[in-house]
């Protein structure tokens, strides 16, 4: 298994929409588990392979303070979506940042397995707004794009003041 780097706003490949996986095997399984252990070490709820620099429509989800019910998403769609739930999100990819955003509050989802079988099923409230969370990161948007264009500059601003601030990792490991 392998931790991958995760994605920082406001890098625009955040912003690339994803494709849809075309075969499910091995090798997107290893990427699955490769997603998962990066978003468990993140510490993370959600992760879209976005984030992590591959365009392909795959979501991993563990919602359980244990981290022992992972969910994998392939190709996923919202079919139906109803209800409001105004919630506190955060995003790996926006560190340090938690805003409210207005989502619906239960949806039904069609999606691929990691074994490639089509399932459908009813999620609402946490999950729900985790789900539509990381659906948004497969078509480019991200979750500040619910803000104001004066909140997402400060965003901005504050981001990428504090990525020049920090040292290097080519200055980190020099000796």
């Amino acid at each position: 298994m392998a931790i991958l780097d995760i994605l920082h706003f406001p890098d625009p490949r955040l912003r690339t929409k994803a494709q849809p996986v075309e075969k499910v095997d091995d090798d997107l399984r290893k990427l699955i588990d490769d997603m998962f252990d990066t978003m468990y070490d993140a510490p993370g709820i959600g992760l879209a392979a976005t984030q992590v620099n591959v365009h392909k429509r795959i979501v991993v989800i563990d919602i359980s303070e244990e981290h022992d019910d992972p969910l994998c998403l392939i190709n996923p769609e919202i079919i139906a979506r109803d209800g409001e739930e105004e919630m506190d999100e955060g995003c790996l990819s926006v560190p340090g940042v938690y805003e409210k955003v207005v989502r619906a509050d239960h949806i039904r989802i069609r999606t691929l397995t990691r074994e490639g079988d089509t399932i459908e099923f009813d999620a609402e409230g946490l999950l729900a707004v985790c789900i539509q969370h990381e659906l948004d990161h497969l078509d480019g948007k991200l979750f500040i794009d619910y803000l104001s264009n004066l909140k997402r500059q400060r965003i901005r601003k504050k981001l990428e003041k504090e990525s020049r601030s920090k040292p290097s990792q080519a200055a980190a490991t020099a000796g």
